[in-house]
């Protein structure tokens, strides 16, 4: 079985994505910010991580930075899933690690397509 760790600072976005999570088969974990998903990572590296923009502690960008510098391997995929989506931030994203991208509010089908394209589906 496949796992996710997603990370929000939002209790119901990490409730819907769970949701949709299990329903496609993967073992999910949440965390609330980014130090708290870094910690994780470090400890049970996840197949994938859906990952929030702004959080507080440490945001998405701050964690995506840091996981590229852990000595994980291999690096889950990142699908970074957020409300900015303005072609600056997606372009940063990309550059900072992240395998893709996904905008909220998402659903099933949408989430499932990224999925596939990073290869976890």
């Amino acid at each position: 079985m496949k796992s996710c760790l997603v990370v929000d600072d939002s209790k119901v976005i990490r409730k819907v994505a769970r949701h949709i999570l299990e329903g496609l088969d993967f073992a999910v974990a949440e965390a609330a910010d980014g130090r708290e998903a870094l910690d994780h990572c470090v400890a049970t590296p996840p197949d994938v991580i859906l990952l929030d923009w702004n959080m507080p502690v440490m945001s998405g960008m701050e964690f995506l930075r840091a996981l590229r510098e852990t000595a994980l391997a291999p690096l889950p995929k990142v699908v970074f899933c957020t409300t900015e989506n303005g072609s600056a931030h997606i372009r940063a994203a990309i550059d900072a690690g992240a395998d893709e991208y996904v905008m909220k509010p998402f659903d099933r089908e949408t989430l499932e397509s990224k999925l596939q394209i990073v290869g976890v589906v």
